[in-house]
């Protein structure tokens, strides 16, 4: 392993990511009417929910698990529930808070979406369900809207 020497005008070294490891932590396909909901006439009605955890477990090291839900319905009824937890480990060094902070919110789940949408796609088509396509999301703005949100809920507190 080479060793870096800070520069020499006192600067912090310049910040670094590195994708270390992409894996599906938690699978789950539910067909709670089956056989009977494929007979089911009606417009299908899907819900996407969306939820990211992150977990510091070592210096500089983070792993993202980004939770997709795909839940369908005919009615009342539940045709499917497909759910993935799609995780990876990534390694950040040089990054001040507020920088670290969005890169954790916007570019590790954009870099592991992907990778669960196939899988969402893959569980839907093989549970005997047409194939369905998640559209891409935009990370950035998701992350925009939520810090927008948390500086509105702290500027009545100060007042």
């Amino acid at each position: 392993m080479a060793e870096t020497t800070p520069p020499a005008n006192g600067a912090s070294p310049a910040a670094q990511l590195t994708v270390q490891k992409i894996y599906v932590k938690d699978t789950s396909f539910e067909v709670p009417g089956a056989p009977m909901i494929f007979q089911e006439q009606g417009q299908p009605q899907v819900q996407l929910n969306l939820a990211q955890k992150v977990n510091n477990f070592s210096e500089g090291n983070y792993e993202i698990v980004l939770t997709v839900t795909v839940t369908c319905k005919i009615g009342e009824k539940t045709a499917y529930l497909a759910e993935v937890q799609q995780a990876g480990v990534f390694g950040l060094a040089g990054f001040e808070q507020a920088n670290l902070e969005a890169v954790l919110a916007t570019y590790c789940p954009h870099t592991l979406y992907p990778y669960a949408r196939q899988a969402i796609a893959g569980l839907i088509l093989q549970g005997g369900f047409p194939p369905f396509v998640l559209q891409p999301i935009n990370f950035e703005q998701l992350y925009s809207d939520q810090m927008r949100r948390r500086t509105q809920e702290q500027l009545p507190a100060s007042a």
